[in-house]
């Protein structure tokens, strides 16, 4: 019995497995993917949907450098191989390149972008393959090829290529000096009018962005007939947050709509495209008891918008790849409470602010900037807490704060008790405690900015 093994190779994601191959007087038995040992070792659960088989009728076979635009884990049913990957993408790892001699005893898992190819070493020789999307005619178009001889690469062929069988394709494949690199999947961003959303496109000059007019999520059939192939990483940064128009007959059909039936939709197709999903929630998914949130306590929403949240993290949450990220008191470009502020203390009015709430503001910056960590370094997926550090305060100490940034006497700020401030108002109810243990994020290598520091640059633009 040989162990399950896998072993990294100097080609990044180029992972060689070693199968355990049972044998008897009746031939051998392995298993050639199995998911839950496989993936245990290291190996991406790529979700396999089609399986190709080559067969070879005679050594010398030689197929090859294909980088295709999906991930594939290729084995033998027969005969032996030598197999070469070079890695195809942009990047310092270009034209690298890893080759191994193997048989049924081995499988090779190769990630998008990675040039494979392969030269038969005995007669009726079958080579299996399995990929994580359907091949067609459109999706050739996109193979990136380099030459089997291409001698900067140098591939050690057992058998001379001018000995070798190979199509006139392959012959006429580039060297890699004129190889176009795959590209990595795009970035898209939903949402792209909002306040977060500027903030991402801020971030990422390059990414697709939408609208709820290109993209919305409160219509089933816009989002249906949007296409997610292209995308690798998906941030959804599209929400219904009127908070109180939620607790309306109205408010509370567009906050369902948009907060859980568009995201269940987003979850769907992340999966069917294997994309990284990033979803941005809040601190309305609590209730508000506990004095500081950790990203495990149990949901709690008092209102429906915080409902709606829940259910969306929810459903997030079920995808292998992806970013939840618990925000708070979000101020960004538009409307917002410190632009309002700002506004109050610039016309002299001395208004009266709710002070037994408490929590941290996040500014839409910081968000994008973490987002960016989180894809950049590949942090775990999971669930996040995203707000700015520093002390905890009150709404009123922030509109005080900005009274004193604007130049007015924080004194101006009349603090009442949020059931005086919403006497004979329709508001939602909020909860008391908002801020957020930051420790998760931090031990990515990501280290918020203080609330104060963020608050006085911010108010520098108002």
């Amino acid at each position: 019995m040989t162990p399950l093994t896998v072993t990294r190779t100097p080609v990044d994601g180029l992972l060689v497995v070693t199968l355990d191959v049972r044998a008897d007087n009746r031939g051998w038995f392995k298993e050639n993917w199995q998911r839950a040992k496989m993936t245990e070792l290291g190996v991406p659960d790529f979700t396999p949907v089609q399986n190709n088989v080559s067969f070879n009728t005679a050594a010398g076979a030689t197929r090859g450098i294909h980088a295709e635009p999906w991930d594939k884990f290729v084995s033998l049913a027969r005969g032996r191989i030598f197999g070469a990957w070079v890695d195809l993408r942009p990047g310092a790892g270009f034209g690298t390149s890893f080759t191994l001699e193997m048989g049924p005893e081995t499988a090779v898992f190769v990630p998008r972008g990675v040039g494979n190819a392969f030269q038969t070493l005995e007669d009726e020789t079958a080579y299996s393959y399995l990929v994580n999307d359907h091949w067609s005619l459109a999706a050739k178009e996109s193979y990136t090829f380099l030459n089997l001889a291409d001698e900067t690469v140098a591939i050690p062929w057992p058998i001379p290529l001018g000995q070798a069988e190979l199509s006139d394709a392959d012959r006429a494949h580039p060297r890699l000096a004129e190889v176009r690199p795959m590209p990595a999947r795009k970035t898209l961003v939903i949402g792209a009018g909002g306040q977060l959303g500027r903030a991402l496109t801020a971030q990422w000059p390059d990414a697709t962005a939408v609208t709820r007019a290109e993209l919305d999520l409160a219509d089933p059939a816009s989002v249906a007939a949007f296409d997610f192939a292209p995308y690798g990483v998906v941030v959804n940064a599209a929400a219904h947050t009127a908070v109180d128009t939620a607790e309306s007959p109205e408010g509370r059909r567009e906050a369902w709509a948009v907060n859980v039936t568009g995201v269940a939709a987003l979850v769907r197709a992340a999966r069917e495209h294997r994309s990284t999903l990033v979803h941005v929630s809040s601190d309305y998914v609590f209730d508000g008891t506990v004095a500081e949130h950790t990203e495990d306590e149990p949901l709690s929403p008092l209102g429906v918008y915080g409902q709606t949240k829940a259910a969306g993290d929810a459903l997030v949450a079920t995808l292998p790849s992806h970013y939840l990220l618990r925000t708070s008191w979000v101020i960004g470009e538009g409307q917002n409470f410190v632009a309002t502020m700002a506004a109050l203390a610039d016309r002299g009015v001395q208004p009266s602010v709710v002070a037994d709430q408490d929590g941290r503001l996040t500014f839409t910056s910081e968000i994008a900037r973490a987002v960016d960590h989180l894809l950049a370094v590949g942090a775990p997926s999971g669930t996040y807490n995203v707000s700015g550090a520093g002390e905890v305060t009150s709404w009123a100490d922030i509109a005080r704060m900005v009274f004193n940034e604007r130049g007015r006497p924080g004194s101006e700020v009349i603090s009442v008790t949020a059931a005086e401030y919403g006497a004979g108002k329709a508001l939602a109810p909020r909860p008391r405690h908002s801020a957020f243990v930051l420790d998760k994020i931090r031990a990515t290598g990501f280290e918020p900015a203080l609330v104060a520091d963020s608050l006085s640059a911010y108010l520098r633009s108002v």
